[in-house]
């Protein structure tokens, strides 16, 4: 066992909500890995349940995120931030699906990007579209503690029922310490009317042993092939619903920097 790390499990329910044109709702459960980058080798050298190669119960390849390069995680991540006038030099934790028997899908995968004296200095949202696409949202958080709300305009096509004139608020509980023990992410799809839509999963810490990895799995065997099937089992439901398709754009950049993040409360902060 692999004692003292601040990577664990979160498991827990994920919804999805459509409130235009027609309702369509649906809910499961999951499990999803918040990995500390400077913990990456220890966890898949030493964890029995968790490789690091194509196969094998449940993996990681850092090649999954990113650019796909061989280069660092952490090291892309930092250059990011720094780009674009962010404090580095913390921790970087990121909260994902692992590859399942060889098999990836992440539609979102969150990065909590700590500055050198601890303190949350940005999130960044990677997002992934079932053509083989990725692009990042890069929202910084200034000194705002407790539930995060971040707002920024979307910049990448995701789904074919959706058009891309559209705004995306995002709400986390961030697992701030390894005691935190629920980590929420919830985000709002809006257009010029409104709330279009509603998703989100609010997930609770377990340490992450191979005791537990077994357990997770045990409960979610196919958990990737599960995302993927029922992003496809869906869409089939809305186009049984009436819904149209809707083209998309492929972004010029890689990553979108939105604005400054507010608290609950939605007071802004530098």
């Amino acid at each position: 066992m692999i004692t003292g790390l601040r990577s664990g499990i979160y498991s827990g329910p994920v919804f999805h909500r459509r409130l235009r044109p027609r309702v369509h709702a649906l809910r499961y459960r999951l499990f999803m890995l918040l990995i500390d980058l400077d913990e990456w080798d220890a966890l898949v050298g030493r964890l029995r349940w968790l490789g690091s190669g194509r196969f094998g119960l449940m993996s990681l390849r850092q090649s999954d995120h990113g650019d796909g390069s061989a280069m660092p995680l952490k090291v892309q991540i930092e250059q990011r931030m720094r780009a674009a006038g962010l404090a580095t030099g913390g921790r970087v934790q990121l909260l994902t699906l692992p590859r399942i028997l060889g098999y990836a899908f992440n539609p979102l995968s969150v990065y909590f990007c700590h500055a050198e004296d601890g303190r949350l200095s940005a999130i960044l949202y990677e997002v992934s579209n079932t053509f083989g696409g990725r692009h990042a949202y890069l929202m910084p958080v200034g000194a705002a503690s407790g539930p995060l709300r971040q707002s920024v305009e979307k910049a990448f096509h995701v789904s074919p029922f959706m058009d891309m004139d559209l705004t995306y608020r995002f709400e986390v509980d961030p697992p701030e310490s390894e005691a935190a023990e629920i980590t929420r992410v919830s985000i709002t799809v809006d257009d010029a009317n409104g709330p279009l839509l509603l998703t989100g999963f609010s997930g609770l810490r377990s340490e992450i042993t191979d005791a537990n990895l077994r357990r997770a799995w045990l409960g979610h065997p196919l958990l990737t092939l599960k995302v993927i099937a029922g992003i496809h089992w869906e869409a089939i439901r809305l186009l049984l619903k009436g819904l149209r398709l809707r083209g998309g754009v492929t972004p010029t950049h890689p990553v979108t920097v939105g604005g400054l993040s507010e608290t609950s409360t939605g007071a802004r902060h530098a």
